[in-house]
Parts: C-alpha cells; sequence; structure tokens
C-alpha cells in the first residue's frame, strides 16, 4: 500500500532497519509566508531563488512553480540549516506529491512519478556541521516528449543518524520543499477561482466561524489564504481582519472548504462581512451579510463577488505603467498632426508670395 507523508513539514519518525518507514504523526501542509525556512529535527531547509516571472507571485518565493516547455532544463538553489548540536548526514533527493482532499502530500522515500524523475538535487548527500548551513541545486530537466499538464513532487532533506554497530531503531527526520510544475508551450495556464458560497456557523461551544466553499476553475493548483472582514455590526462596530484557515491545496477542478475562526466575544449580528481569497498573485472578494445563529447551528448566505475582482490581480505598476504609455502615444500623435498642419500652412503663405526683386536692376522686357 501506497504510504504518504503530508508536506511541509514531518515529525520525527521512528523507523525499525529494513521496515516501511511510517509516521508516528504528522502535521498537515499549508500555505507558508515567503522566505520563511521549514524546520524539524534541528534539519531546515528554504528555497533562495524564485523565476523572474514569479518574482511577485508569493508562492513562487516558498515553492519551486514554474511552467515550462519540453526540453527546458531550469536550476534552483535551497539552502539547509542544522541548528541541532551535532553534525547530521542529509540526503537530498525528489519524489512523487499529490494533491487529495485539500493537502499536498509527498511520497514516502523517492517513491517516483514522472516529475520526481526529471529531477536531480547536487550534491545529493553530505555532513553537515552544528549550527551550519549548505547550499545545494535542484535541477529539473523536462524531456522534450514530456506530456502537457501539471506536475508536483517534492524535494525532501532526509536526516538519517548512523544506527550504531548494536542496531535496533533510528530515526529519520524529512523537510520538503514542494513543486508545482507545468509542462506546455507558451505561456503558463491561468490560475483561476471562484467562491461559491458563505456560511456563518457557532460551534457547540460557542465559537463562531465563516467557511467558504472554493472552486479551482482555472489550470493550476492553488494554495489559499485570505482575510475576512466584518462591519455595520451592532452598535456599528467592526472586527478584523481575521486569517482564513491556510491549511488548503486545491487541485484543478477541485472543490474545498475555507474556514475563518472568529472570537467567540463577537455579537451575533448582522454584519457586513467582506472576504478575500488568494492563491499568488489571483485574488476574488465577496461581500455578504451574515448573522451568526445559536449554537450548533449553521447559516448559508448569498455571496456577492466583488467587481474589480473579475480578472487575477496585476501588480499595481503594470497598470500605471499601462496608462503611462497609452498617454504618451496620444500626445505624440497629437503633436505629429500639429507640425504637420504648421508645414502645410507655410508651403501655401511660400507659393502665394511674390518673388523678391532687386529695385535698382532695370527692368526686365518682354519681347
Amino acid at each position: 500500500m501506497r504510504t504518504r507523508y503530508p508536506l511541509v513539514a514531518i515529525t520525527t519518525a521512528v523507523i525499525a532497519i529494513g521496515a516501511l518507514a511510517l509516521p508516528t504523526s504528522a502535521s498537515r501542509a499549508g500555505t507558508v509566508p515567503p522566505g520563511q525556512e521549514q524546520t524539524i529535527g534541528g534539519i531546515g531547509i528554504r528555497l533562495l531563488e524564485a523565476p523572474v516571472s514569479g518574482r511577485d507571485d508569493p508562492r513562487a518565493h516558498v515553492y519551486i512553480v514554474d511552467h515550462l516547455a519540453p526540453g527546458t532544463v531550469i536550476e534552483r538553489r535551497i539552502e539547509v540549516s542544522n541548528t541541532s548540536a551535532s553534525t547530521q548526514h542529509v540526503v537530498l533527493y525528489a519524489a512523487a506529491a499529490t494533491i487529495d482532499d485539500g493537502s499536498f502530500f509527498g511520497a514516502a522515500g523517492d517513491e517516483p512519478n514522472e516529475l520526481s524523475s526529471w529531477t536531480s538535487v547536487r550534491p545529493g548527500e553530505f555532513d553537515i556541521s552544528a549550527n551550519a548551513n549548505l547550499i545545494a541545486t535542484v535541477i529539473i530537466a523536462v524531456p522534450t516528449d514530456a506530456p502537457p499538464g501539471e506536475q508536483y513532487g517534492v524535494v525532501w532533506a532526509e536526516a538519517r543518524p548512523d544506527s550504531g554497530a548494536g542496531g535496533g531503531v533510528i530515526q529519520v527526520s524529512r523537510v520538503g520543499i514542494r513543486l508545482y510544475v507545468s509542462v506546455g508551450p507558451g505561456g503558463a495556464p491561468a490560475a483561476d477561482f471562484t467562491i461559491d458560497e458563505v456560511t456563518a456557523r457557532r460551534s457547540s461551544q460557542g465559537q463562531p466561524t465563516v467557511s467558504a466553499t472554493v472552486h479551482n476553475t482555472g489550470g493550476r493548483a492553488l494554495d489559499m489564504s485570505g482575510t475576512l472582514l466584518l462591519s455595520g455590526g451592532p452598535g456599528g462596530l467592526s472586527a478584523g481582519p481575521f486569517t482564513a484557515d491556510m491549511s488548503k491545496t486545491l487541485a484543478v477542478g477541485d472543490s474545498q472548504t475555507v474556514s475563518i475562526s472568529l472570537d467567540e466575544r463577537l455579537p451575533a449580528g448582522p454584519w457586513d462581512a467582506s472576504l478575500t481569497l488568494q492563491s499568488g498573485l489571483t485574488k476574488r472578494t465577496v461581500e455578504a451579510t451574515i448573522t451568526f445563529p445559536r449554537a450548533g447551528l449553521a447559516t448559508q448566505v448569498a455571496v456577492q463577488a466583488h467587481p474589480s475582482d473579475s480578472e487575477s490581480t496585476l501588480p499595481a505598476v503594470v497598470v500605471v505603467v499601462g496608462i503611462v504609455v497609452g498617454l504618451l502615444m496620444i500626445a505624440a500623435a497629437i503633436l505629429l498632426i500639429l507640425r504637420r498642419g504648421r508645414r502645410r500652412r507655410r508651403r501655401r503663405r511660400s507659393a502665394e508670395r511674390p518673388a523678391w526683386r532687386d529695385p535698382l536692376l532695370p527692368p526686365v522686357r518682354t519681347s
């Protein structure tokens, strides 16, 4: 049976020599702020660079996210750190990954898929001293006959100390970086999603929550994040922003529920709710009027999409540059028309003016 481990962080696993590695526990994967290092058992890993096309995409600063044509080779540098008090032997390798029920899972050991078979890490293993770090390079070489579509993988950094002469058990710690690689000619498939439903509920313990059903309608996987703002509450109260649960990863065509937990002291309402969810540069906002029911009940409400979110979010500088270029083109056209008009008027006046003749010269006689 296939064994999977949720990313990004895997807790220390205890295995018997020669047996299949089985985790004692695991933490659910989720969106991580750019540049944050993942650390388990003293071993940490983080991505050091992103593609130029993804410099504004927060996901591309945490995971290896790219769109590649067949035959393309890319390299990405990663840093592995050892915060423990002793030297660690670390092995770096790629493995398969899947997205299932809203979570991103890395396969056990070096179980392959197509993407992991294209991926290598240099160096593949090394000893790293206590409180030190080393740089490695992830290389993805896409074959010329690679099939189109998005594939998922993981680069593991695995620390496995020597079991010693006595045998018995050894401890294994793994941390990893996700791989989201789309293959095909031209530009990357567009990412997109809809927020279809919003539900206000209160748990049996009285905890108010807001949940939203999100549907991935684009061509890329999504790592959801977002915030909820409440305004227009009883007595004109406002509350938030409240941070959405960032553990959800949606495969293409998938639907999942994203939840936001609120302060249990929050009045029932009604409230004007503004929910903004985002994956990378794609952002959507919906608005609804919600009232939290009594404990143990839920109320589904209609949502209205924010008109500014009909397209994926573009960096503001792109919009500004586009406006400036358009204005300059209009000004240049007007200037060209004015200059041509002045030239035509000068030629017309020159043709109508009689030729100048020196008055001291004798008159010209014609026969």
